[in-house]
């Protein structure tokens, strides 16, 4: 069975830099980006390499609802 491919979306502008989608995500999909967006945070991002599993947890814990999942 082949895996089902994930692509995570983060709304830059829309993330306060919590970071819970960070620290929920079991695969370390996401990560902290080093620059600021349009309101001084530094948003969460998806990592190089990283392959997303498309459990959708970084979606519930958003409180600003600035992720997407999307299956390819």
């Amino acid at each position: 069975m082949a895996k089902k491919r994930c692509t995570v979306v983060v709304r830059k502008d829309f993330c306060k830099g919590c970071d819970l989608c960070i620290a929920y995500c079991k695969h370390g999909v996401l990560e902290s980006s080093e620059n600021l967006n349009a309101q001084g945070y530094h948003y969460a991002q998806p990592a190089e390499g990283k392959e997303c599993a498309g459990c959708m947890v970084c979606t519930l814990v958003c409180p600003e609802v600035a992720i997407e999942v999307f299956s390819e």
